[in-house]
C-alpha cells in the first residue's frame, strides 16, 4: 500500500515500502524551492530503511541544478547506508541529467520493474 507524500506545494508523490527497497513516485517540480524539503524528507527515509531507493521521476515536470544536487547527495547517503538509488526518468529529466553528465552516476533505469530486478 502506497502512502501519499506532500513534500511541497509543487512536489508530491507516493511512497511504497517493500522488503528490500522503498519506491517513490514523484510528480511536480524538483527545483530550488522544493529541494530543501525533498533532501530532508528523503534523508529521513534512507535512515529509516530499507536503504535501497527507487525514485520514479517520470511524472516530474522540471528538475534544476538544486534538484540534481539533492539527487547526488541522496545517492551518497544511500551508499553510506549500504543501499543504492536508482532513477526512472522522463525525457525532460533525462535531458537535464545528460547535460551535466550524471547519467551513469544516477543509475537510470527504464522502468520500476527493471530497477527492482537490479537490486
Amino acid at each position: 500500500m502506497a502512502e501519499q507524500l506532500t513534500l511541497t506545494v509543487s512536489l508530491r508523490g507516493t511512497r511504497e515500502v517493500r522488503a528490500n527497497c522503498q519506491i517513490f513516485r514523484l510528480t511536480g517540480l524538483l527545483d530550488a524551492f522544493s529541494e530543501p524539503t525533498f533532501r530532508k524528507v528523503m534523508g529521513n527515509y534512507v535512515t529509516q530503511g530499507p536503504s535501497n531507493l527507487i525514485l520514479d521521476l517520470s511524472g516530474i515536470d522540471f528538475v534544476d541544478s538544486s534538484g540534481l544536487g539533492a539527487l547526488v547527495q541522496l545517492v551518497k547517503k544511500a551508499k553510506d547506508s549500504q543501499g543504492s538509488l536508482q532513477l526512472i526518468a522522463n525525457p525532460r529529466v533525462m535531458q537535464t541529467v545528460k547535460l551535466v553528465r550524471l547519467e551513469k552516476f544516477l543509475a537510470i533505469q527504464p522502468s520500476v520493474d527493471e530497477a527492482i530486478a537490479n537490486l
